[in-house]
């Protein structure tokens, strides 16, 4: 029987009574909000969006707060520290499952769909008597979380092999770590996302597995979000906040390099590293279906013990 997901926040049904944005006088009567984001590649957009001005042309100053991950994030726009923040489907469906009151804003990353060619995937030693995804039974595999959207993923690309996903050992280890884990034999194989693909790539290892596009083709990665009680006590505000993250998106689209750029100045990244590495797609849509996929794969791992009602934090 798999683990369960832990409760994100014990007993917390019910918003802080007071939010964090408001007029500040240091920028300008606009107003400021403060969105928990993670220092990846994936929230490039954002970082574009304030850096066109996009959200300062609808009156808001958004500042940018990095955290470690959906864990400190997701309590954070429970709590009021955060209005909007930036967190991968899974762990906003358990979220919500849980009894949280969280609603999606906008997609927040996709995958390019194509295998071999995404911006993360499952690689191992060059020399591995792997040679595909399902030869994974036995073996133990890092991902960054457990019970999350990588070994949910992981599992549906060796069932999709014809292996049986519950022979998979996952084990938790940070991205950064995952190289040398890989190359000492710590473990057999990683799940790793863009930069530390690249990085894996570049060393030589071999790509087993494109999970994200193996889950679906269109799969929704992560998402913006915000609690439902901010939303309906400032309707106007979110609905400016959500225009501007799709503006954002779109200009993330249609310039790429734009959006290497802009890497560069929130993360330590290496500028050889951004300049090669596999961009993701920004889409300002949900693909619901490929949430609905995730949800049921989800209740089939035992992440959850019934359907979600997605339709309240896809609303």
């Amino acid at each position: 029987m798999r683990r369960k997901p832990a409760v994100l926040i014990a007993g917390a049904a019910l918003l802080a009574a007071t939010a964090c944005g408001g007029t500040d006088a240091d920028s300008g009567g606009l107003t400021t909000l403060t969105a928990g984001v993670i220092p990846i590649v994936d929230v490039a957009p954002v970082y574009l969006g304030v850096d066109q001005g996009f959200f300062e042309e609808r009156g808001i100053d958004l500042r940018l707060e990095s955290g470690s991950g959906g864990a400190a994030i997701v309590p954070g726009v429970i709590s009021g520290e955060f209005d909007l923040a930036f967190s991968n489907t899974v762990s906003l469906i358990v979220a919500r499952d849980q009894g949280l009151p969280l609603v999606v804003l906008t997609n927040g990353v996709t995958t390019t769909g194509e295998q071999g060619a995404d911006f993360g995937g499952v690689f191992v030693l060059d020399d591995s008597p792997v040679e595909d995804v399902a030869d994974l039974e036995g073996l133990t595999v890092a991902a960054n979380n457990l019970n999350n959207i990588g070994d949910t993923t992981v599992r549906q690309s060796v069932r999709e092999a014809g292996g049986d996903p519950a022979e998979v050992e996952f084990v938790e280890l940070p991205f950064p770590d995952m190289p040398a884990a890989l190359e000492t034999g710590q473990i057999d194989a990683v799940w790793a996302v863009e930069p530390f693909a690249s990085i894996i790539r570049e060393a030589g290892h071999r790509e087993i597995a494109s999970n994200f596009v193996d889950t679906h083709p269109e799969l929704s990665v992560a998402a913006y979000f915000a609690s439902e009680q901010r939303m309906a006590e400032e309707p106007e505000l979110f609905g400016d906040i959500t225009s501007a993250l799709e503006e954002s998106f779109a200009y993330a689209e249609d310039n790429p390099d734009e959006v290497r750029r802009i890497i560069s100045t929130y993360t330590e990244i290496d500028q050889a590293v951004i300049d090669q590495m596999v961009l993701p797609r920004f889409p300002a849509e949900t693909n619901r279906d490929s949430v609905q996929v995730l949800a049921d794969l989800m209740v089939e791992d035992g992440l959850l013990d019934a359907e979600p009602d997605l339709d309240a934090l896809y609303p």
